[in-house]
């Protein structure tokens, strides 16, 4: 069973999202807040499995309450921010505080329910409006000179399909191994590069010019 606590400020929101996962056999909601500071204390007390959070919100913003959480000792919450704004500081904020997921609340109910899996399961999940905002910004910066990193052949091809957004199934498949090989060559990846998730290291991989290497 997912675990979902909802972070959002309308009430209106938290209550189609209650209707719309209480509807999934594997999907529980176990708490609700309306702001940041309320989000962390609840998330804390009842440990879900993903935070969906919303960005502007009263007092501690998402943005704020996702740097905190993703700070937390291993296990710790997924967050998928989930959010009307899809400009790019916004984008760029909630990746940098950690957020596991970011999707716009104009997404399809089935999109939504894929999304919690997809990021209950590890999994690092952009909204394709998303991905393609941010590629576009990333790719008009100037490249930054990084040293070398010793990646071997194959953890130069799973960062490369992370960077395609290939989740760990598609991975295993098209690379003919176990989804135990790909969760260790992406740990490897993460320790290499000394990011912190998935989503960080995609975003190195494009801001350094790596994906163009490859």
């Amino acid at each position: 069973m997912i675990r979902v606590f909802l972070a959002d400020d309308e009430e209106l929101v938290r209550r189609t999202m209650r209707v719309l996962l209480a509807a999934e056999p594997d999907i529980t909601v176990v708490g609700e807040a309306a702001n940041g500071h309320h989000t962390v204390a609840g998330v804390r007390a009842s440990r879900p499995d993903v935070v969906l959070m919303d960005v502007r919100m009263p007092g501690r913003d998402g943005v704020h309450a996702t740097r905190e959480i993703a700070s937390w000792t291993e296990p710790r919450p997924r967050v998928l921010v989930l959010t009307t704004f899809d400009l790019d500081d916004v984008v760029d904020d909630a990746i940098a505080a950690g957020a596991d997921g970011f999707l716009l609340k104009r997404a399809t109910p089935e999109e939504i329910v894929t999304a919690v899996r997809t990021v209950a399961a590890g999994d690092a999940l952009l909204a394709p409006q998303v991905t393609r905002r941010l590629l576009r910004s990333l790719a008009a910066r100037p490249r930054r000179p990084e040293p070398p990193v010793p990646l071997t052949e194959r953890e130069a091809l799973v960062l490369r399909a992370l960077a395609e957004g290939l989740s760990n199934a598609e991975m295993a498949a098209s690379m003919h191994v176990s989804l135990e090989t790909v969760k260790t060559h992406i740990k490897n990846i993460l320790h290499k590069l000394h990011v912190r998730d998935r989503t960080q290291a995609v975003v190195w991989a494009y801001r350094t010019g790596f994906t163009d290497r490859l």
